[in-house]
């Protein structure tokens, strides 16, 4: 970053300056990430009951609305700059680029290895990051290349563009998410009617109401629903029926299940019943 800044200054690259831009931008939000992640790893506590596990989605919104004010800077300062690009220093600029693309390639790949079957919304957003500084290095080197080869000092104001829209591009999807998993909405990849039809189809339901169905923080699925449970049926079975479909078809471990059996109108039976303690 601090390369990039002097790069750009002495250069006069607006895409140099603007990488820089956003790798502090990225300073701060990976920061942020790395908070996120160790207070989301804190025991729970009565006040919190699911510990902080929501921060990591907070910081992934955090993250994304970063970079679109990251775009709106780098927007404004290429329009600024339309009547007098100026000069600009194309090969040291094209040297410069090109450390950064090397450096970025190298913490893309490290934020690449996620543990095998997790994917954490929070360290996605950390990786889009980078990702966009690599291609904010790609746009800088290659419209050094262009200027040394032509002469044409717009195109660093063209590739200021061009890096800006790709970041709006990449990081829409994560702000999308971080906002539908604040909302409540239910995973992305869980078709809740399939689910919804599966339950129904197992043995011993009668019914189903009250189905819901969210996420709790990245990769952590929970779900809650009224069954009502077939006469004669016992409910010890039908619930680890229910929990096993659920584990192992749609990958949901954390439920909360309620049986409820019909009361058939011609007994007068009282709607509340002792509890009975389940073994």
């Amino acid at each position: 970053m601090v390369a990039e800044v002097v790069g750009g200054l002495w250069t006069g690259s607006l895409a140099l300056l603007a990488d820089a831009g956003h790798m502090l931008t990225d300073a701060a939000s990976l920061l942020l990430a790395l908070g996120a992640l160790w207070m989301a790893g804190r025991p729970a506590t009565t006040r919190h009951t699911w510990a902080l596990a929501r921060v990591e989605i907070l910081a992934a919104l955090v993250n994304g609305l970063f970079l679109w004010l990251v775009v709106v800077w780098l927007v404004w300062e290429a329009i600024e700059r339309f009547g007098d690009p100026g000069e600009v220093l194309a090969g040291p600029m094209m040297g410069i680029a090109a450390g950064g693309l090397i450096v970025n390639g190298i913490a893309l790949a490290v934020l690449r290895h996620d543990h095998p079957g997790e994917r954490s919304l929070n360290v996605h957003g950390a990786r889009l990051h980078v990702a966009g500084d690599l291609l904010g290095s790609l746009g800088a080197l290659a419209a050094g290349v262009v200027i040394w080869r032509t002469g044409w000092v717009a195109a660093d104001l063209i590739a200021t563009l061009a890096i800006g829209g790709l970041i709006v591009i990449s990081s829409w999807r994560l702000v999308h998410e971080a906002v539908h998993v604040l909302m409540e909405g239910a995973p992305s990849h869980l078709d809740v009617e399939d689910l919804l039809r599966r339950l129904s189809e197992i043995e011993g339901v009668a019914g189903i109401h009250d189905l819901h169905v969210w996420t709790i923080t990245s990769g952590y699925p929970a779900l809650a629903v009224h069954v009502l449970c077939a006469d004669g049926e016992s409910p010890e079975m039908l619930l680890a029926r229910i929990n096993r479909v659920l584990r192992e078809r749609y990958g949901i471990e954390h439920t909360t299940i309620q049986i409820e059996r019909a009361i058939p109108p011609e007994r007068d039976e009282p709607m509340t019943r002792p509890l009975q303690r389940i073994e």
